[in-house]
């Protein structure tokens, strides 16, 4: 993970929005970036490629980041609400500066709550034991192709295509 290429594609209001968090949370900066290559090294053994596309692959992927950043965080501050209140503005600010298309960016932040709810539900858990409620979750994934569907599946991760 190049965090400079990374940074050269963001705007500079997502820049400034990016210091301005870092800045209140610093301490769980370390652990989000660990998090980060955590979530990706296990989707890319898990399911390949295919957690870069809109499939259910995908959707593990954003629901499995939020657990594991709230997760890590854990180690900085006994505070859920701290937590969460951090990894939802850290991911929300992810989804804003990195555009995608509409439908796409509102699965991205349903999966991502998805993940926060379930690290809330299962925090005394093992990281190997809420991995395969996750891969669970991921077969029962459900397709969506409007917005509207969101509301009826609020327990339930979404993806927008099936796999290849």
């Amino acid at each position: 993970m190049n965090v400079i290429a990374i940074i050269k594609r963001i705007d500079l209001a997502s820049f400034w929005m990016l210091l301005r968090l870092c800045i209140k949370h610093p301490l769980f900066l370390w652990p989000t970036f660990k998090a980060t290559k955590v979530c990706l090294q296990v989707s890319t053994q898990h399911f390949g490629t295919a957690h870069y596309q809109n499939t259910p692959a995908n959707a593990f992927r954003h629901a499995y980041w939020n657990y594991l950043i709230a997760r890590k965080c854990t180690k900085w501050s006994e505070s859920n609400k701290k937590i969460m209140n951090w990894t939802s503005a850290i991911t929300d600010w992810h989804e804003n500066a990195f555009k995608n298309r509409p439908l796409a960016r509102l699965m991205d932040l349903h999966n991502n709550k998805i993940g926060r709810t379930v690290f809330l539900n299962n925090s005394k858990q093992s990281t190997e034991k809420v991995l395969l409620i996750f891969l669970e979750m991921t077969k029962d994934s459900i397709k969506i192709s409007k917005e509207e569907e969101l509301p009826k599946n609020i327990n339930n991760l979404v993806h927008i295509t099936d796999y290849q």
